[in-house]
């Protein structure tokens, strides 16, 4: 004879094993391969990421406005700043001189004076950095954001927001484990 074993049959209650939860320190390795993971452009992101670390507050956030010797400027705005000479003998910057260089001097008049044109030529040039600055500056704090890194929110002229817009301006968080990480080196 034959005996079928109850699949149904309930078997007693184990009891809960205690999970230990281990606090695993992040190390400058693992964060640049987390960095590497979401990225095309891992050392860009990461040096904005150290540049938040670096001025962040004791909560970790950094941001709507830094202040800085100009007075109160927006976070990305300075991280353009900062970021700003790493691309100066780069081709494309280059072009983008010559580009600006050439526009200003054909919508000048003849009689225009050579200062003024310098001054309006650096000036252009500033702005277009700081515009496509600001476009670099956010695909590297997306990717962070998608490596778990940072934290991202917006704060301005209403209330908090989690979407931008209506006079608000980005707000960084980095995350605990990478405030020990990078205040440590």
């Amino acid at each position: 004879m034959f005996y079928q074993a109850d699949l149904f049959e309930q078997s007693p209650p184990s009891a809960p094993r205690a999970v230990k939860l281990v606090k695993v320190s992040l190390k400058i390795p693992d964060l640049v391969d987390r960095i590497a993971a979401v990225t095309r452009r891992p050392r860009y992101a990461l040096l904005v990421l150290e540049l938040i670390a670096r001025e962040a507050g004791p909560d970790g956030s950094l941001g709507p406005h830094v202040h800085t010797e100009e007075g109160r400027v927006p976070v990305r705005d300075w991280l353009c700043q900062a970021l700003a000479p790493l691309a100066k003998r780069d081709c494309r910057r280059m072009a983008l001189v010559e580009a600006v260089r050439t526009e200003v001097m054909a919508a000048a008049g003849e009689g225009s004076d050579a200062a003024d044109l310098e001054r309006t030529c650096v000036a252009e040039i500033q702005n277009r950095i700081i515009r496509s600055g600001r476009t670099s500056i956010s695909r590297a704090v997306s990717d962070l954001v998608k490596a778990g890194l940072l934290r991202r929110h917006y704060q301005g002229y209403r209330v908090d927001h989690p979407n931008r817009g209506a006079q608000r301006e980005a707000v960084y968080t980095i995350t605990s484990e990478v405030r020990q990480t990078l205040r440590r080196h």
